[in-house]
């Protein structure tokens, strides 16, 4: 299965393409990254560079249970906040490395900038020199889709996908993770599964507006295709006709 990326964002990056199957995910991580262009950037040897090199060191320490870590550092004149969140699915083991991981990368991609975002498979990490906690992120944000179509009727399939990432939206929306799987039936043979998540910094009032917004978007990215993603900085929903998700 071909997937290629399609970026919705105040800070555009080439198109990247990434090949699945039902099994195996063939691809180079992260999934996808953005240096912001708007928050500036800081100098080498900085207090901000250390105020950014201590908040990579705080968020995987800082993970919550439920795969969650918030934290902010401060050193006058300079102050940043971040969060790591990590997919619903994933063990507490498998977390820390990502977000690790994900610490180590973004200092790379996005060595001297005041904010950026990345995104795993198994989590997500941002920062940002103000803060951003509890606020929908719009601005930060990509697609990602399967190129096949479905073989049978498009419209029947989109309705269907939106109703089951609906009835997931409700339900993650009210739990404490902020995050909900599920699946449905579209024939005999095959199920469609999806997933709804949001940041934990969220309340379940905002959480449901981001995923409600990201349904939204799904016809202008993946109208009648096999399999897509929204992925914003807040939140995102997914569906599949293959089971994604751990056990």
């Amino acid at each position: 299965m071909s997937y290629i990326h399609i970026i919705s964002s105040l800070f555009l990056l080439p198109f990247t393409f990434l090949i699945y199957n039902t099994n195996t995910v063939v691809a180079v991580d992260p999934l996808y990254h953005i240096c912001s262009s708007t928050a500036g950037n800081f100098t080498p040897n900085s207090v901000e560079e250390k105020n950014v090199n201590t908040l990579m060191g705080l968020l995987p320490k800082n993970l919550s249970p439920w795969g969650f870590s918030r934290a902010m550092t401060r050193t006058y004149p300079s102050m940043f906040f971040g969060i790591a969140q990590c997919r619903g699915d994933v063990n507490s083991l498998e977390c820390n490395k990502c977000v690790v991981n994900a610490s180590v990368e973004i200092r790379k991609s996005c060595p001297y900038n005041k904010g950026a975002v990345i995104w795993y498979d198994n989590c997500m990490l941002k920062y940002l020199d103000r803060s951003f906690f509890g606020q929908i992120d719009n601005k930060n944000k990509f697609y990602l889709l399967n190129v096949a179509n479905v073989s049978n009727d498009p419209i029947l399939f989109n309705t269907k996908v939106k109703g089951l990432l609906s009835k997931l939206a409700i339900q993650g929306a009210t739990t404490r993770k902020l995050y909900a799987i599920g699946e449905t039936k579209l024939d005999t043979f095959t199920n469609l599964y999806g997933l709804a998540q949001c940041n934990q910094d969220l309340s379940n009032k905002v959480c449901k507006m981001c995923l409600d917004q990201a349904i939204s978007e799904l016809p202008n990215c993946c109208d009648g295709k096999r399999g897509g993603r929204v992925v914003s900085g807040s939140c995102n929903v997914r569906y599949e006709i293959y089971p994604f998700i751990n056990s």
